[in-house]
């Protein structure tokens, strides 16, 4: 269950609060794996930060009893000043990880950094720390994986691979995904939440939800 409750999300600016939703209240359905659609602007990444808690409402609550990863394919919650090991043991005991071990060396395995596994993570090139961020969160058994454009991590190889893990995780697992490729939503999800004008509207037919995204 993850439950929206009188949210309310504005950003300052010149010209005053630019509201992303307001009072909005809804509850994502369990046991789907979504596809977040709308239009540039629409608030899809905004919706994604508040869902993984690394952004909060100026009002309003979000009720879960799952437990949801952060937006995979960002590099959030990933230090530069730190390695990518000590990265790796950070993320892994704040989520609970028991065998941090064996939890490093799959991130390590996965990541394929090589010996700049163990350099600051601020030495990383541009597709360096998403790599690292994906491999830290797909290692860690989630109850439901934030996929934010997973086709962005890394090279064409890599990012063959990174699809293949998570279709591997949404076996088990739910994934709410945004992504601009509708051969990648129709890949991973069986249903749509289309957001326009601050409002969300789940769409269980696959199909249905991307026709009315498209005839936005």
């Amino acid at each position: 269950m993850i439950k929206l409750v009188n949210i309310t999300k504005y950003y300052p600016s010149n010209i005053g609060k630019q509201f992303i939703f307001k009072e909005l209240n809804f509850e994502i359905p369990s046991g789907h794996n979504i596809g977040i659609l709308g239009s540039n602007g629409a608030g899809k990444s905004t919706l994604f930060r508040l869902l993984a808690g690394s952004e909060y409402p100026n009002r309003g609550n979000i009720l879960t009893d799952l437990n949801l990863s952060w937006p995979v394919a960002l590099a959030t919650g990933i230090h530069p000043q730190m390695t990518g090991r000590e990265n790796t043991r950070f993320i892994g005991k704040i989520n609970g990880v028991e065998d941090l071990d064996e939890y490093e060396n799959r991130v390590k395995e996965f990541a394929e950094l090589g010996q700049k596994y163990d350099l600051p993570v601020k030495n990383y090139s541009s597709g360096m720390k998403p790599r690292l961020a994906f491999a830290c969160s797909i290692a860690i058994d989630f109850d439901v994986y934030l996929i934010d454009e997973v086709t962005s991590v890394g090279d064409a190889r890599f990012r063959r691979k990174a699809r293949a893990a998570l279709f591997e995780r949404s076996e088990n697992a739910n994934v709410i995904m945004v992504s601009h490729e509708m051969d990648e939503i129709r890949q991973f999800c069986d249903s749509t939440i289309v957001l326009d004008k601050g409002a969300l509207t789940f769409y269980n037919d696959l199909e249905t939800g991307i026709e009315a995204y498209q005839a936005l």
